[in-house]
């Protein structure tokens, strides 16, 4: 059973494992703001969340293991919040996603900086469920769109992430539209 704190008692070892990765979580994200990741060490993060190396090594392998884990509960969260609602259209799954990476600007944005973009690569591969049974047109379809998607996001976060999900989807909408014109103006002579 996964960790929450609605499901854990906060006397048992799932109860001081989840303060422990809440704790660790926490500090690496403030210090984060201070110092650049590659500059921090576990000893540092341990003393800021208040817990012991021993624990830290229990729940993470790496300081990139902390974000990472985070990166996928957080997608995890919204992915189930998503699916708990009706949707038809692939860009309300993308105005939702944008979204959800909006209102964790702080998160997403530490990660782009620290160079670990490749998580939400990551992310977005596993959410977009690409398995080896998946006939291969499908396959490739639903990886570029992960990828253009990562192009998307990326530039976003490299410009600060200033517009809302909504504002993003519906520039990527018009610019796809006028593309879709451009080609049907303007054909290619081969």
């Amino acid at each position: 059973m996964r960790q929450t704190e609605r499901n854990v008692s906060p006397m048992s070892n799932e109860g001081r494992n989840l303060y422990v990765v809440q704790h660790i979580t926490a500090a690496i994200l403030d210090l984060m703001q201070e110092q650049d990741l590659s500059d921090l060490t576990i000893s540092q993060i341990c003393e800021q969340a208040g817990v012991g190396r021993a624990s830290f090594y229990r729940n993470f392998s790496s300081k990139e293991d902390v974000l990472r884990q985070e990166a996928n509960r957080l997608t995890a969260a919204w992915k189930a919040e998503y699916e708990a609602q009706d949707h038809a259209a692939f860009n309300e799954v993308l105005i939702s996603l944008l979204d959800f990476y909006k209102l964790h600007t702080p998160f997403f944005l530490s990660l782009y900086k620290a160079g670990l973009s490749q998580i939400v690569l990551d992310t977005i591969l596993a959410q977009s469920d690409i398995t080896p049974e998946l006939p291969n047109p499908v396959a490739y379809l639903k990886s570029s769109v992960a990828y253009m998607l990562y192009g998307w996001v990326v530039e976003w976060f490299k410009r600060g992430m200033q517009e809302s999900g909504t504002e993003l989807a519906q520039m990527i909408a018009a610019s796809q539209a006028e593309k879709i014109h451009d080609a049907t103006e303007n054909p290619p002579l081969v």
